[in-house]
């Protein structure tokens, strides 16, 4: 159901993926193909953004913040497993693993490399400053809009 709090809570995750993912680029190895790397980030804000945080709005602004944080940490959860089983997919088809239970580990040991580029601090700061303003514009926006 379409309403106003999942809506600026998805759009606040998709901008916080799109901010992150171009502070996090000039951190990658020489020659790494971002590709679509900001899109996508923005997409999987956008699709956590509606099912985590937008779900939990209107339950006063301590927990508003509460659920920013989770929104966001559920977004770099998702992000880094994502990117992993991309990673992953793309080893896999150069034909880098024998055994498919090997690949799918990898997915896990992927994303924990990708892990490092988020202790960049201004990408810290990014996600714990997103983390709050979306955290209290759903909150404002179910309010608002009610």
């Amino acid at each position: 159901m379409l309403t106003a709090n999942k809506l600026v809570a998805a759009l606040s995750l998709a901008i916080l993926g799109a901010m992150v993912a171009e502070l996090i680029k000039p951190s990658f190895p020489e020659g790494f193909d971002a590709g679509n790397f900001t899109i996508l980030s923005a997409g999987l804000g956008l699709i956590v953004g509606w099912r985590v945080l937008g779900r939990r709005a209107g339950r006063g602004t301590a927990m508003a913040l509460n659920n920013g944080i989770t929104g966001v940490v559920a977004f770099v959860a998702v992000g880094l497993l994502f990117f992993g089983a991309e990673e992953m997919l793309d080893r896999a088809l150069n034909r880098r693993y024998e055994d498919p239970i090997v690949a799918i580990q990898q997915i896990v040991e992927i994303a924990m490399e990708y892990s490092f580029y988020l202790l960049d601090p201004p990408v810290l700061i990014a996600l714990g400053v997103g983390a709050i303003l979306s955290g209290l514009a759903a909150e404002y926006a179910f309010h608002r809009w009610r």
